[in-house]
């Protein structure tokens, strides 16, 4: 099912087995990881596929899981790794989106155009008032990414009474221990480009990071709700989708 065209670039549904085997196979290219990236996950979420017209090639892709509230947090990826009690009083539909990834030898800023485009599409079609998961920082040692944990602790944390408490057993509990300034700059360098952009749209986070060594990542819990992005981000969102 096509989402969008865009430039060179076209966004749809996953549609069967084949494209599931595709995005898998991308996300082990993108996430380096030893065996096939896959899991339960992916038999019940939507996958978006976004593809090069020219050459055919698989260029990103994410998967989207929709949950009727906060009381059907349970069923999320997300909730393997934060407790997600506060959330639990939202009454509008959400999705998580999770598993997004760029293919190593892409680097056309269209690319992530045309995927937040994508999400628009699905988020307006589907009636979300809240999207969220976790955005990852590469490895996971907190040192380089310092002035970046600062930043979220600064300007991002989220509302005190959505505030996912910790669940993991290995965290970085960034605000109550970072006392530092951040440096912008630093900052937004070591930023995950996915996790600015939502911050962008007046995303916010956890205030600790999950050490996920299977993964090699750190990860914040990242929600946006819907109705809190600025109005001209999402004329330009919707632009995109249109």
């Amino acid at each position: 099912m096509p989402l969008l065209t865009k430039g060179r670039y076209r966004a749809r549904i996953a549609s069967g087995a084949q494209d599931i085997a595709d995005a898998q196979a991308l996300r082990t290219l993108a996430f380096a990881t030893a065996t096939s990236d896959r899991d339960a996950f992916d038999d019940i979420c939507s996958h978006i596929l976004v593809h090069d017209l020219r050459s055919g090639q698989l260029v990103c892709c994410f998967r989207m899981l929709v949950l009727e509230g906060g009381s059907d947090l349970a069923r999320s990826y997300s909730a393997q790794y934060y407790e997600l009690s506060g959330l639990q009083s939202f009454e509008g539909r959400m999705v998580e989106m999770g598993r997004f990834c760029l293919h190593p030898d892409w680097h056309d800023p269209d690319i992530l155009r045309v995927a937040w485009g994508a999400m628009t599409s699905f988020v307006d079609t589907n009636n979300i008032e809240m999207l969220f998961g976790c955005s990852s920082f590469a490895g996971t040692e907190t040192e380089q990414y310092l002035d970046a944990f600062a930043m979220l602790k600064h300007r991002h944390l989220g509302p005190k009474r959505w505030l996912p408490r910790v669940k993991a057993p290995d965290v970085f509990r960034f605000a109550a221990r970072l006392r530092r300034k951040p440096d912008v700059k630093k900052a937004m360098l070591r930023m995950p480009p996915l996790l600015r952009t939502y911050l962008m749209m007046g995303g916010w986070v956890s205030d600790h990071a999950v050490v996920d060594r299977k993964m090699n990542t750190l990860h914040v819990f990242t929600g946006l709700e819907i109705g809190a992005i600025p109005p001209a981000r999402k004329r330009l969102l919707r632009a995109v989708a249109g």
